[in-house]
């Protein structure tokens, strides 16, 4: 229950958020508005965050969380389909890679999730680090050139969505156990204000015009941030031996590559998709 569930849970999420950023992006380069097919695309994403908050309220934080960055590799199909091409092949390698590196972490791991409830005062103060950090970042960002500044709004949203994992997980926690005083506790308004922080700074890395650095670093960083909140704050962990563990870790570094990797091909064929819808004609591009 607390691992089949979840995990078919988040491929599900993982699916409709692939193909649901997909339409989005599609029907914004087709029609250079926000047309139907981009409202579609959102519902569907929706469902998909959806299908994630109810995985995170049964299941671990790191079990979810690797599952749910396949999304990436799911829209290698459905982006191919939308451009009338097959993938490249390096496409598929780092997707096969990807794949591995989950598949040998969730059999070795076997994550279970943590009984303990997350301690109110201690969510509060760690999100609190974490808008510092972020704010200083933005304040790097906006004195830094085009390239740092995708870089450092990359790492700001990317860390804002890792928190918000941990507050939807906290969220959801009280959803499934108490839902009847559910709107009394500060995780549901902290996750909304995370949120929408979050969504502009990923606005703020992508109007830098340089995908290919500020999508790999939000990728990663909302999976390293998510992963290590859930075990410091969660308590978390893997029943597994020191030498397992750092076998692990070397798995999770190549699933990290993989992710930059597929990452920084999809960005690139974004740029080149914005390229061609602005014309030949046209001066810098935007994310």
């Amino acid at each position: 229950m607390h691992t089949w569930v979840p995990a078919l849970l988040s491929v599900a999420a993982a699916l409709m958020i692939a193909g649901g950023t997909v339409m989005r992006q599609r029907s914004s380069y087709a029609s250079g508005a926000i047309a139907r097919g981009w409202w579609l695309g959102a519902a569907i994403a929706i469902c998909g965050f959806g299908a994630q908050v109810v995985a995170l309220g049964l299941g671990s934080i790191l079990l979810v969380q690797p599952i749910v960055v396949l999304a990436i590799l799911f829209a290698l199909p459905m982006e191919a389909w939308a451009d009338h091409r097959w993938p490249l092949r390096v496409e598929w390698v780092w997707g096969a890679v990807l794949v591995a590196c989950v598949t040998v972490f969730l059999v070795i791991s076997r994550p279970e999730p943590s009984q303990r409830r997350p301690d109110e005062v201690l969510v509060a103060a760690t999100v609190g680090a974490v808008i510092a950090v972020v704010l200083c970042c933005v304040v790097a960002a906006e004195r830094s050139n085009r390239h740092y500044k995708a870089l450092l709004y990359g790492v700001a949203a990317g860390t804002l969505f890792g928190v918000s994992a941990l507050l939807v997980k906290a969220v959801a926690v009280r959803l499934v156990h108490d839902l009847e005083h559910a709107l009394r506790y500060p995780e549901l308004y902290l996750f909304v204000l995370v949120g929408v922080a979050a969504i502009i700074a990923q606005q703020r890395a992508f109007g830098a015009g340089e995908l290919q650095t500020s999508f790999p670093a939000l990728t990663v960083m909302e999976l390293a941030v998510s992963m290590a909140l859930g075990v410091v704050l969660l308590g978390e962990n893997l029943t597994v031996s020191v030498p397992t563990a750092l076998f692990l870790g070397v798995v999770l570094a190549v699933m990290v590559r993989a992710v930059l990797e597929l990452t920084r091909l999809a960005a690139v064929r974004a740029e080149e998709i914005a390229q061609r819808s602005h014309g030949p004609g046209s001066g810098a591009m935007r994310g």
